[in-house]
């Protein structure tokens, strides 16, 4: 039996977000099923996210299919694509308006139980440094890890966060657009049609 229903009923971190500058409820967004071809791993629900009850249901989300070379059809196609982020719910905002991190206790609770059910996938993308570091363990900065990327291609790809906060990242480092993305997009095609 599947520990979704028992994902989204969740209610570990109902303090801990009401203490936040948000106060808002726990809303763990559950977005896989097993035996999906692609696994996106990701970072934590934003405020859009929670709001909306979609993985990437905001800007961020428009950048990654962008970079995915996927349609909104085929990103959501629950058959292919597991959306699986290091914590279900929206962490909240700290006192300066930031995104608060992903609350371990969600990733020690349920990962390993998520991770048996959806199987091996054919791609992990690895979505910022709190994915990469729990699928690829911690030492590498995130750029470390984008910029060795072929070191575990095919099977996984780390990518860093699609956020508009990182576009100064993406100028810095315009290899990641000219050399990885027409690889990354090239992989997925062929995971999808597999």
């Amino acid at each position: 039996m599947s520990i979704a229903p028992r994902i989204k009923a969740c209610t570990l971190c109902r303090e801990r977000f009401a203490a936040t500058r948000t106060a808002h409820r726990p809303r763990p967004v559950v977005w896989y099923r097993p035996g999906a071809r692609i696994l996106v791993a990701g970072q934590a629900p934003g405020a859009r996210v929670h709001e909306a009850g979609i993985p990437f249901h905001d800007r961020s989300g428009d950048r990654l299919r962008d970079w995915l070379g996927m349609s909104k059809a085929e990103f959501y196609d629950l058959e292919r694509v597991a959306i699986v982020p290091m914590a279900f719910c929206f962490p909240g905002y700290d006192a300066k308006g930031a995104d608060l991190p992903p609350p371990a206790i969600c990733a020690r609770t349920w990962h390993e139980g998520v991770m048996s059910e959806i199987g091996t996938p054919g791609l992990r993308i690895l979505v910022g440094g709190a994915a990469q570091n729990w699928h690829l363990g911690k030492g590498q900065t995130v750029t470390q890890r984008v910029r060795d990327w072929e070191q575990h291609f095919p099977t996984t790809i780390p990518l860093p966060h699609p956020s508009w906060r990182n576009t100064a990242w993406l100028r810095k480092n315009p290899w990641f657009e000219a050399e990885l993305l027409p690889v990354l997009k090239d992989r997925v095609r062929k995971v999808l049609n597999e």
